[in-house]
């Protein structure tokens, strides 16, 4: 079951995980939400939209704009939406 782990915290767990492009895209559902504290940074990609991002609070500290989400994307890519992504130090296993 593919896990993400960051600063020794389980973020998500589930087996039910979409790859894009190499990236592990977790159900919303699978992350506990005080995990997450919304971003105002926003990335475009020209075939899956705009990203929305989160900081991750986990173990006494943040990570800044480390997960990210498409809420909105692209018919090419519908199949993320509603799934998040991450990045900078965390480990998908």
């Amino acid at each position: 079951m593919p896990k993400a782990i960051w600063n020794d915290v389980t973020i998500a767990d589930s087996n039910d995980t979409v790859v894009v492009e190499g990236n592990h895209y977790f159900p919303l559902d699978a992350i506990d939400p005080a995990l997450l504290l919304p971003s105002s940074t926003t990335t475009v990609c020209g075939w899956k939209g705009t990203a929305n991002y989160y900081t991750l609070v986990a173990g006494g500290a943040e990570n800044k704009d480390a997960a990210w989400y498409y809420a909105d994307p692209k018919a090419a890519a519908a199949e993320i939406k509603g799934r998040v992504a991450f990045w900078k130090g965390v480990k998908v296993r």
